[in-house]
């Protein structure tokens, strides 16, 4: 069954908590990112992982290849199913982020470039002259020769990870007739399919829905 993980961006697990009771017995995959991470810390994690949800740690790791190591060893404790680096760090990083994630069962994967950013922004505010397409494929054969599991990207590039024969996470995720945000590179979990996505990622559609179980369901039968 492909994947629908939701991305618990709230300011702290109280929050978070409010918005899990409605889907007990459900245990729906979890991303938990920056925001509420940075609240709560790793006790947030176990406390999840121990009520049995599947954990998507979305910290995007970008440093020397020696301080991203001894993060992931931190990270290797926790029991995640998934977490990621920045693939922009280069692959000796990718590489020490994987040594530290030796003798745990996380995947790691890299993001390429995100889902707010196109090609024009590319260019005038970063200086890559190449298209997101390109960059993309460039960063996830990167990832590959560093030996991960996968990357980030758009549902666009889907299909990049899938030649490449690596797992794709998709943001930029949107139920028909939902605002695009702050997203540039968007779907539905339909055309997600279709493109290839491994796993998507949705936000607002759910957490912000009015009936986010409902919201969810029909997340998953479009992406199943």
């Amino acid at each position: 069954m492909n994947q629908v993980i939701i991305a618990c961006d709230f300011k702290n697990k109280e929050e978070l908590n409010k918005f899990l009771l409605p889907f007990e017995g459900l245990n729906p995959f979890l991303k938990i990112g920056m925001e509420i991470f940075y609240k709560e810390g790793p006790e947030l994690v176990k406390d999840l992982t121990n009520r049995g949800f599947h954990i998507f740690l979305d910290l995007k790791l970008h440093d020397i290849p020696n301080t991203v190591e001894k993060a992931m060893r931190n990270i290797a404790s926790l029991n995640v199913d998934i977490t990621n680096v920045h693939a922009a760090g280069g692959i000796k990083m990718m590489e020490a982020a994987k040594r530290g994630l030796e003798g745990s069962n996380t995947k790691l994967i890299a993001v390429t470039i995100l889902t707010s950013l196109n090609d024009e922004m590319l260019k005038n505010e970063l200086d890559i002259e190449k298209t997101v397409n390109d960059v993309v494929y460039d960063y996830a054969s990167n990832a590959k020769k560093a030996g991960l599991d996968g990357i980030v990207c758009s549902p666009l590039e889907a299909p990049i990870a899938k030649e490449l024969g690596l797992i794709s996470v998709t943001p930029g995720i949107r139920l028909a007739g939902d605002a695009k945000g702050d997203q540039s590179r968007v779907t539905t979990p339909s055309d997600a399919k279709n493109l290839g996505s491994t796993y998507i990622v949705v936000g607002r559609s759910i957490t912000g829905a009015l009936d986010p179980v409902a919201a969810y369901k029909k997340c998953m039968e479009d992406f199943n």
